[in-house]
């Protein structure tokens, strides 16, 4: 199927979508994409505090979307809300890698059973749904080799990556057995407007952000890491391109962006951009030391060249979008 990011909405026209984690940093995003095109769109959220729901996020929008406040591990609920769908954004999850490390039960409960029990609710009322999967490059580990591509080893390093590697497999599963027509797509380091920025449970990229703006300095931790970014509105771009596309059915793609940039450089962009601000060099902490995977930037050449994806958003631009977005809107990120 040809489609752009401009043409790919055409397919939405008088359409029902849901979006789980829809209060979220890329379920809001998503959403305000959504509703400029007229589509009746159902938010799923639990708006438990520590996973990055945030009623702000829909606020210039609210009258516009149906908001559920409900936890995707409630089957009643969500056995309701997939009826008469045609698209579920399946972007709820804990993405906490510490978080899982502490607490891996709920992390079990979040990120691999409720994935089942949604997709299980699917089968059984709403066969005819399409849905997308954000998954995470987390499932790869340490790479053996750069930049990674789809058939790399899959080797978590942390609870969260294993069960995420679950949620996302069960996706693939249930396309090829059941024909629910499922994909998944591998994000990394998704950063823009509505971003979790109080605290690094989302990306550490937020943290800086908030301590920019707040005129303290932020720690970077082993600048010489390599790392890809992908800007918000390029991956709202791939999780539509991907939900309507019959080529991804049953697939797995990888999300990157450009330019591939070390954490040193990164740090002297954003201050960079911000028009000032420090930063301090510091060692891994030794908890984080643990789980840490290193250098890592995607091969996404599958994405652009089965549905025409490509990030379009350059590092700087995105970062000054941001600036923008925090400096106006901080104090309900906090």
């Amino acid at each position: 199927m040809t489609m752009t990011p401009e043409t790919v909405l055409t397919n939405f026209a008088g359409k029902r979508v849901l979006i789980t984690g829809g209060l979220g940093f890329i379920g809001s995003n998503l959403a305000r994409r959504l509703v400029e095109h007229e589509v009746t769109v159902t938010l799923v959220d639990s708006l438990v505090p520590e996973y990055g729901g945030n009623l702000f996020n829909i606020a210039d929008f609210k009258d516009r979307v149906q908001v559920n406040i409900s936890d995707v591990r409630d089957e009643h609920s969500m056995r309701h809300l997939v009826q008469g769908q045609d698209y579920l954004f399946n972007l709820a999850g804990q993405t906490s890698h510490l978080d899982s490390m502490q607490d891996p039960y709920t992390d079990l409960e979040i990120n691999c059973r409720a994935q089942l029990s949604i997709l299980e609710t699917c089968r059984k009322y709403n066969p005819q749904i399409q849905l997308v999967f954000a998954s995470t490059r987390q499932l790869y580990g340490k790479p053996d080799y750069l930049p990674v591509d789809e058939k790399h080893l899959l080797r978590p390093v942390d609870v969260n990556g294993i069960n995420k590697m679950a949620g996302e497999w069960y996706h693939i599963l249930y396309n090829n057995v059941y024909g629910i027509r499922a994909c998944a797509l591998r994000l990394t380091n998704t950063y823009g407007p509505r971003m979790r920025i109080k605290d690094a449970r989302q990306t550490f990229l937020g943290v800086w952000i908030r301590r920019l703006l707040e005129g303290r300095p932020f720690e970077v931790w082993d600048g010489t890491q390599k790392r890809d970014f992908t800007y918000v509105d390029d991956a709202v771009d791939a999780l539509l391109m991907a939900v309507v596309s019959d080529d991804a059915n049953g697939k797995i793609f990888n999300l990157g962006g450009e330019p591939v940039v070390n954490l040193t450089e990164l740090a002297t962009q954003l201050i960079a951009v911000n028009g000032g601000g420090d930063f301090e060099a510091r060692d891994f902490p030794a908890e984080r030391k643990r789980i840490d995977i290193g250098d890592y930037f995607a091969d996404y050449r599958l994405i652009q060249d089965t549905l025409g994806w490509r990030p379009r958003v350059p590092l700087s631009e995105g970062l000054a979008r941001t600036l923008i977005y925090f400096r106006e809107n901080l104090n309900h990120y906090l």
